[in-house]
Formats: C-alpha cells, structure tokens, sequence
C-alpha cells in the first residue's frame, strides 16, 4: 500500500487549518473540534509520514521545514479541492462561492482610512466568508502569524515576499492651522529645514526629502526633529494638534484637508510617488478568497 493509502486525509485539512490559523486552539475553533482531536491528527501524520511538521511551544507552534515543504505542496491542492466542491453545489452560470477565513494586516491609518470599509463592501458579496482585520503598525510576519495577506503602503524592504503592485500615492507636506499661525508658512523646500519637523521613523530616510518642481528642478533637503514617532495614525494626531511639520500620504492628508485641520504646503513642489501593494506569504499558492479581495481593493482604490 503507498504511503497516501496509510494517511488519513482528514488529517491534512487539519494540518493546512493550524498553518492557517496559527494554533491548535484557533484550528480547533475553525473547524469546530476539540483541540485535543485537532492534536492526535496532526500527530497520526506525523507518524504516518515518519517526521515533524511544527516546533511546537506552550505558547505557540510553528512549522518546521519539512511541514513548509508540505504545506507549500498541498495547499494548491486544497484549494483545488475546495473549489471543485463549492462548484459542485452550484449551478454552473454562477460563481463559486467564497468561504473559509481571510486574514488581512495593515497599518492603522490605512485600515481605518480604506482596508476596513473595502473590506465591509467585500463581506457583503461574500456571506459565507469569515474576516480576521489586524491593525498595526509594525510589519508582521505573515508566515508566523497566519496571515494570507497585508495591504503595505510605501516600499517594500522584504525581496522574499510576493507582491502586486496595485497603485501609488503621492506625497504632501502638511500642518496645522494653528502651527503656521505661530510659526508661518513655509515657501520653499529649504525653509523646512527650520520648521518644528515630525519624524515617521518607518520611513527608510525621515529627514532628507527630495523634492521637484513643476518645471523639473529638483531640491534635497535635510530636516532636524525633536519628535519621533512610530505610527502615521499618532503622526496624524501631532499634526493634528499642531505640534509641527511632516509628510502625509495622499488620501490621509486628503482627510485633513477636508476637514479643515490640515493645510498642504509647497504644492507647486512634489515628493517621490509611493507604491500601494498587496503583499501574501512566500511559496504559497494563492488562494481565491485572497485573489478575489485583491481585484476588489484595486477596484475599490481606483474609484477614490
């Protein structure tokens, strides 16, 4: 008998939902089994297949190579799976229907601003689909965490994960009102070097900003700051309250704009564009929830 004959396949449904959600527990409450049914499974594939899938801790698990290896070989095949059942219950003129868990990362000013309400629209067209949203700030690790996909505004650092570049913003200087009345209006680029400047320290070089006319010249100016800060949502809160000068991407600054409490500065002046990507873990094949969410959120971005 081959080695498939000996393995109980239910068993890699329950290893592809611990990959997925993180943890016993988190697969257990997936699936709706006992955590100690999900345990014995993955330990009868263990023994099956004669190796260890996941280092396992009392707080967390995480796959070993060998179950990367398997995992990135039979999640295309789940999926297969999945949507040849889901087309199986339907009547071949509609789509297959989506379910299962989404796991979407971005920062929290883009969660707020765009992620979460595209993704209410999105939950809408997808009743059966489930939605795990984490806001943050720092960048997470999508393979130790689960995560099918991060929405990340800027430039990406990480040359091992795959992306699709969706669109890009631009860039705006902006303050607060009540900081240019105290402290007047910057007119050209080298006049922020002597502003009250508030450093995103995500930002790869938050103190030298390259700047281009309209007419195509070009300036390079080096600001000083007293204030750092790790978050665009905080760094919008200084502004917000006056504490001084900074770069905003395009539709945060656009808020503020709107609603009186932000003023863009230099406008005849532009800073580098930045990139808007959809970003999904490495050697894993993409599932059509995560597919389906990405053509959305392009769409939905190109209507703003």
């Amino acid at each position: 008998m081959s080695l498939l004959g000996q393995i109980d396949l239910n068993s890699l449904l329950v290893f592809d939902a611990v990959v997925d959600s993180g943890s016993f527990t988190a697969a257990a409450d997936r699936l709706g089994v006992a955590k100690a049914r999900v345990s014995i499974l993955v330990s009868r594939l263990e023994q099956a297949i004669g190796t260890t899938l996941f280092h396992r801790t009392t707080r967390r698990v995480s796959l070993t190579d060998a179950g990367r290896a398997l995992h990135a070989q039979c999640r295309p095949l789940i999926d297969g799976l999945e949507h040849a059942v889901a087309q199986a219950g339907q009547e071949s003129t509609q789509p297959a229907q989506l379910s299962g868990m989404l796991r979407v990362t971005a920062a929290v000013d883009q969660a707020v601003l765009s992620v979460a309400p595209a993704l209410a629209r999105f939950a809408q067209m997808h009743p059966a689909l489930q939605f795990d949203l984490r806001a943050g700030d720092t960048v997470a690790d999508l393979v130790e965490e689960g995560i099918d996909l991060a929405i990340r505004y800027g430039w990406l650092r990480d040359s091992s994960l795959r992306a699709v570049k969706l669109g890009e913003f631009a860039q705006y200087v902006v303050a607060s009102p009540q900081y240019l009345e105290r402290h007047g209006r910057p007119r050209r680029p080298e006049d922020l070097a002597g502003c009250e400047w508030l450093a995103l320290t995500l930002l790869p070089t938050p103190l030298t900003w390259k700047f281009t006319s309209r007419g195509g010249e070009t300036r390079s100016v080096q600001v000083k700051s007293r204030m750092r800060v790790n978050s665009p949502a905080a760094l919008r809160a200084l502004l917000r309250e006056g504490a001084g000068v900074s770069v905003l991407a395009q539709q945060s600054a656009e808020e503020g704009m709107r609603d009186g409490y932000l003023v863009r500065l230099l406008p005849q002046w532009s800073l580098p564009q930045g990139g808007i990507y959809a970003v999904v873990p490495p050697g894993r094949h993409m599932p059509a929830r995560v597919r389906a969410f990405i053509d959305f959120y392009r769409g939905y971005l190109d209507e703003g």
